[in-house]
């Protein structure tokens, strides 16, 4: 646990410090030309991921520890992952900066407002920590906010440098994302395959089913196919650093990022594997 205490939040700075530096402001105003697209992956990811996963909870009866980290994982942003995949698959990256972006800006908010309501209607009441909505709100305003909005700054003033390393930047991205895993799952080996199996199946069940409901609903309302890939992948690609922080600001036990990690491992697999089939199609 105490590598995620501790590595989690500087990691996710410094993951949300180099997506700030692949934005600019027309990642923000293309939702304006462009809204139907971006509303339709918005929804996806902001309501029917969360009621998925609640749903999957409840039929699956899952156990209430594991439950709350799953709810965890359903409520976080798309990650960096996502664009970059995106992009293999011939999908709509540009949409996919821009719901990665404004997602995980709406995150501070959403993200504890959605766990929140899941302590509620799963009736918790042993929360380890006495921490706030606006407690959780404010610290990842300091760890997802300021880094997107310094990662931007620095874009403006050294665009140049920055536009001929994105490729490194992403990279260091998702190194750190894999790094952060890795640890978690070094630090925890013994009780690594106690956490997969408990936790596997509803991770696994979450990600697929999520992939499916956003290809099908982006292929009913999305405007074409490289915006059905975007939005599959948003679906199924979270922000498993960001899940991680939030439920070490929450609870002192690990096996509440169990889901996280079991979901980080499998979306993964799962991504590559939608990836390869998208291409090999083509």
């Amino acid at each position: 646990m105490e590598i995620a205490t501790k590595i989690a939040p500087l990691g996710l700075a410094l993951i949300m410090l180099g997506l700030g530096m692949s934005l600019t402001l027309k990642d923000f105003t293309r939702v304006i030309k462009f809204p139907k697209d971006f509303f339709v992956g918005f929804v996806c990811q902001m309501l029917i991921l969360p009621i998925i996963g609640f749903t999957l909870i409840k039929l699956l009866n899952t156990p209430i520890e594991l439950a709350l980290g799953v709810m965890i994982i359903a409520a976080a942003p798309g990650g960096v992952t996502s664009n970059i995949l995106t992009k293999f698959a011939g999908g709509d990256v540009a949409l996919s900066i821009s719901l990665t972006a404004i997602i995980s800006l709406i995150s501070i908010i959403s993200v504890p407002f959605i766990i929140f309501l899941s302590i509620d209607l799963l009736n918790i009441t042993y929360v380890a920590r006495e921490i706030s909505m606006i407690g959780v709100s404010l610290k990842m305003f300091f760890v997802v906010t300021i880094p997107v909005l310094l990662g931007m700054i620095i874009r403006y003033f050294a665009e140049n440098i920055i536009l001929k390393n994105v490729l490194l930047i992403q990279r260091i991205s998702i190194a750190l994302f894999v790094f952060i895993f890795v640890l978690i799952y070094i630090e925890e080996w013994n009780n690594i395959v106690s956490f997969i199996t408990r936790a596997g199946l509803i991770a696994l069940t979450l990600n697929i089913v999520m992939m499916i409901v956003g290809f099908y609903v982006a292929k009913f309302f999305a405007s074409g196919v490289a915006q059905q890939k975007c939005i599959s992948l948003e679906c199924g690609l979270q922000n498993g650093t960001l899940a991680v922080f939030v439920s070490t600001q929450l609870f002192d036990e690990m096996v509440y990022i169990v889901p996280t990690a079991a979901y980080a491992l499998i979306m993964m697999l799962t991504s590559i594997i939608f990836v390869f089939i998208i291409r090999k199609s083509n």
